[in-house]
């Protein structure tokens, strides 16, 4: 059971460190990153409200209020991060960046949240 805690939690710091990395950034670095959106054909208006929504899902996922909002903030940092992995991928980026660690560290975070609470 020790070793589940563990791996739960080293995942789950994963996953909510890149989230808030990449909040970090859109904040900080939003002209580069809006240019990043552009060449990915995202609209640029959302990067600064994407920002302040990771940051609300990553206090979710630490916190988990409910069960039901914590199971919305998972989908949509999965979600996300398929995205975020496709559009660096089709972009000519590479697949091998912090979405694809992403997308990796947010399947063992969610099963084994629902394992060891529920």
């Amino acid at each position: 059971m020790r070793t589940k805690h563990v791996l739960y939690w080293t995942s789950t710091g994963i996953l909510c460190g890149i989230f808030l990395y990449s909040a970090f950034m859109y904040f900080t670095k939003t002209e580069i990153i809006k240019g990043f959106f552009e060449s990915f054909n995202y609209p640029t208006y959302i990067v600064i409200p994407l920002a302040v929504l990771k940051i609300i899902g990553v206090a979710i996922v630490l916190w988990r209020p409910s069960k039901w909002l914590t199971e919305w903030t998972y989908a949509g940092f999965f979600f996300n991060l398929v995205l975020a992995t496709a559009a660096h991928h089709y972009a000519g980026h590479g697949i091998m960046g912090f979405s694809f660690y992403g997308l990796i560290a947010i399947f063992p975070s969610y099963f084994l949240g629902k394992y060891l609470r529920d």
